[in-house]
């Protein structure tokens, strides 16, 4: 009897346990099978096209791994990774912009959210709508140089934008900074404000300055946001396209890496050759990735 009873009271438990694991599997099972349809799957094919040669059209060939040979073997290929150095420059920059609002937005001041608004907008903008903004920003007769001879700078001495190769990328770089800046700053604006204020009030009583603030209870308290947008920040200096393909064409060394695969891929019709220049840029990512995240954790240690 004390048996058949103890068997009656764990029952609903093990229901209850049971439903939940329904519960929690149902929630699962439509992102991941989202997931493996976006993401995995054409990730194994894409790894399966690098090995053939293909046009997209007739039959592939399957020539194993003489697309990486070639890929690797050709200096011309990876030049375009030199581009990257510039975005590099700037997502540091525009982590450091991001910072420093965040941070002076984290003290009480008038209308702050309506700043944060106007730094925001950007972010919520098209990519194409950006591109072209920035093209008639830049061209020769365009609003900045306009701006220029108004302040009164002769005609003659105003630089070309897109024209020089020493400036070209400076100049789309600045508008990936004023794109994603704004992102940035709202990450780090959640974390800051995420930290006890009685933290705050204790340094303010010890007569802490706001750069000592900053330094002892900020900067520790935010460091996992910081990582997560420097490794963000390696990824599109790495695979950024939009900028360099709307406002230049990737001409006068503005090409990127994944702009080249693109042109690769549909412009000289070699999806294999593109497909492996994919499966390259996608280790590049994960290993930088893992090498960031040894290195943040090793200082967090």
């Amino acid at each position: 009897m004390i048996k058949h009873r103890e068997k009656k009271e764990k029952s609903p438990l093990r229901q209850m346990e049971m439903e939940r694991r329904i519960t929690i599997c149902a929630f699962l099972a439509i992102p991941l099978i989202l997931l493996m349809i976006f993401t995995y799957i054409p990730m194994l094919k894409m790894v399966q096209y690098s090995t053939w040669r293909w046009d997209g059209f007739r039959d592939p060939k399957f020539i194993g791994i003489d697309n990486y040979k070639k890929l690797l073997s050709d200096p011309r290929y990876f030049t375009a990774f030199k581009t990257s150095g510039y975005y590099f420059v700037g997502s540091i920059a525009q982590i450091a912009v991001a910072l420093y609002f965040a941070v002076i937005f984290s003290y009480k001041m008038r209308a702050k959210n309506f700043f944060k608004g106007v730094l925001f907008f950007p972010s919520l903008l098209n990519g194409v709508a950006i591109g072209f903004v920035f093209l008639y920003l830049f061209k020769g007769d365009g609003s900045l140089n306009a701006l220029l001879i108004a302040l009164g700078i002769p005609q003659e001495k105003l630089p070309l934008w897109l024209g020089n190769p020493k400036l070209v990328n400076w100049s789309l770089t600045f508008s990936s900074v004023w794109r994603y800046m704004g992102n940035n700053m709202i990450m780090f604006v959640g974390a800051i404000e995420s930290i006890p204020g009685e933290l705050f009030e204790a340094s303010d009583i010890d007569g802490a300055s706001k750069w000592q603030q900053f330094k002892h209870i900020i900067m520790p308290n935010i460091r996992t946001i910081i990582s997560l947008n420097m490794i963000l920040a390696v990824k599109g200096a790495i695979s950024v396209y939009e900028a360099p393909l709307i406002i230049t064409g990737g001409i006068g060394g503005s090409m990127t890496f994944v702009l080249q695969t693109l042109n690769t891929a549909f412009t000289d019709k070699k999806i294999g050759l593109a497909s492996a220049m994919g499966v390259v840029l996608l280790l590049i990512v994960l290993l930088i990735t893992v090498i960031q995240k040894r290195f943040i954790e090793g200082k967090e240690e």
